[in-house]
């Protein structure tokens, strides 16, 4: 069993998990960083029918403020911190690469160390250089010696200092888009009086801040200026809706990268992540959740087999009945996201993912978007409860990361999504950190 002794806990009893056991948070470059300039994402923020909510900025300006929120996240008890390394600001040109940028992750990592803070670095987590769609993006058979080319430099760098990376962050988000967007016009046609309810139902089943409403009314728009800027009125930017021929592009990218990873650092654990789903069929719903999950999981695993890891993401279930997907049961609490509140689909997968992953398994994204702190703290007591169940049934789970280390952009929402365990105030970015930081902290192995 890989937790030791209990301790008493809002009057319950909770374990911690044994030292090595990672127990951290997690966050992406552009949704913290701020100012992103090169960056696919940033250019699409500042088209006039833009489809995000307000543009990023200086997000939290962690940029500048890694060491106060590393202290921070250690000082709460974690041991870990997943973070991304930005490849438009060490590639912003097609191969000239900024040796100052790299010099700032590297300071980063030594923060990590300085403060007894295992770094688990994603080498792409969606946002791309913006000359790299340019050049077809994600689409686009160029881009996978591109992005090896990429890491292998990073991996050159910064190699020696790291355990565990992560080359692409939920590899399969592209077909989940597709699938979304696809489900969404539908229903903009059936209830076009009411757009923008259907809207918020289809937004609600994709794990990431979408505005699919928005991208409706502003598509012919759109079109035009992402032509000015890209080159192409559909850019191909990594979370776009994905071709099939795509989707298994990204496999290839991460395994050219897995190849360059292993040739440059051998004693690196490599894996990539995936957005996973408690897919659970109702009667007559078994072949629509079956379908699901090949698509969201088993035809990947080709793919995968050759990796130390898989990083596990979760943030929610999904219901299946005979006619397909259903919404959430009647009086389910929903979160800020219109997910429904449902920890106990983290273990569920767990479970799942494991039947077929011979491999570690890290939860490298689970968590909530809600203004109510009492709510967070309740999500993640109960999603650990699963993992150490998990544990103690001998499934191989190495470390559990909340999403996310601080209120942040949540791409197309903007900043109106609560998913932090550290507030931070929009006009003077201090951080507060809530009770939930010191609850997760509280399960870390001494």
């Amino acid at each position: 069993m890989d937790f030791d002794v209990s301790i008493i806990k809002g009057g319950l009893s909770m374990q911690k998990f044994a030292k090595g056991f990672l127990v951290g948070a997690a966050t992406a470059a552009h949704q913290v960083e701020g100012n992103n300039i090169h960056s696919d994402y940033w250019a699409q923020e500042q088209l006039p029918h833009s489809s995000f909510a307000e543009p990023s900025g200086i997000a939290c300006d962690h940029y500048n403020r890694y060491e106060e929120d590393i202290r921070l996240l250690a000082e709460a008890g974690l041991n870990a911190y997943r973070f991304s390394i930005e490849w438009a600001r060490i590639e912003p040109e097609e191969g000239k690469f900024d040796a100052g940028e790299m010099e700032h992750y590297r300071r980063v990592i030594a923060c990590c160390k300085a403060h007894g803070v295992e770094p688990v670095v994603t080498l792409l987590h969606f946002t791309s250089p913006r000359w790299l769609i340019a050049k077809g993006g994600w689409e686009a058979e160029s881009t996978i010696s591109y992005f090896k080319r990429y890491v292998t430099y990073v991996m050159e760098q910064l190699g020696d200092a790291l355990h565990y990376v992560c080359t692409i962050n939920e590899a399969n988000m592209g077909l989940q888009l597709a699938a979304i967007s696809k489900r969404f016009r539908l229903m903009a046609e059936q209830a076009a009086r009411n757009a923008a309810a259907a809207g918020k139902s289809a937004e609600g089943t994709v794990q990431v801040g979408m505005n699919f409403q928005k991208m409706m009314e502003n598509m012919k728009y759109a079109a035009a200026e992402n032509a000015g800027v890209f080159g192409d009125p559909q850019p191909k930017i990594f979370v776009s809706e994905r071709t099939p021929e795509g989707d298994l592009l990204v496999m290839r990218a991460h395994t050219a990268a897995r190849e360059a990873i292993r040739a440059i650092c051998p004693h690196v654990k490599v894996g990539l992540t995936l957005s996973l789903h408690d897919l659970q069929a109702q009667s007559g719903g078994e072949p629509f959740a079956e379908a699901a999950w090949n698509e969201e999981f088993t035809h990947y695993l080709p793919y995968i087999q050759g990796d130390d890891f898989l990083g596990v993401q979760n943030y929610t279930r999904t219901l299946y009945g005979p006619t397909g997907q259903l919404p959430a049961p009647e009086g389910a609490e929903l979160t800020q996201m219109d997910y429904e509140f449902y920890p106990q689909a983290l273990e569920h997968v767990l479970r799942k993912v494991a039947k077929d992953f011979h491999g570690d398994l890290i939860v490298t994204e689970n968590g909530i978007a809600t203004a109510d702190d009492t709510r967070r703290a309740a999500f993640i007591e109960q999603a650990l409860a699963g993992v150490q169940r998990c544990v103690a049934d001998g499934l191989p789970v190495k470390g559990y990361f909340h999403w996310s280390l601080m209120d942040n952009f949540e791409w197309q929402k903007g900043f109106a999504m609560n998913f932090g365990l550290i507030a931070v105030d929009r006009t003077t970015m201090a951080r507060t950190p809530k009770p939930s930081l010191a609850v997760l902290g509280s399960y870390a192995g001494e």
